[in-house]
């Protein structure tokens, strides 16, 4: 019984030990930051890319539809 306790124990202070209050450096906010303005590039090029392709393509069609309706 006594062997159970002493794990008890030792379990609780690892779990004690694991919550300890921990600094948040200034370098992993700076990283999180820069990937965040990134992806905000990024998203602005797919939409711009996407918005040119699917003018084009309604261009396309919309002459398509001249045509048939023209001849």
């Amino acid at each position: 019984m006594k062997k159970v306790f002493a794990l008890f124990a030792v379990a609780g202070m690892l779990f004690t030990a694991s919550c300890g209050n921990k600094e948040v450096s200034e370098e992993a906010t700076e990283e999180i930051e820069v990937v965040i303005e990134e992806t905000e590039e990024a998203t602005e090029e797919v939409i711009e890319e996407a918005t040119e392709e699917v003018e084009g393509a309604v261009e396309e069609v919309t002459e398509e539809v001249k045509e048939v309706v023209e001849g």
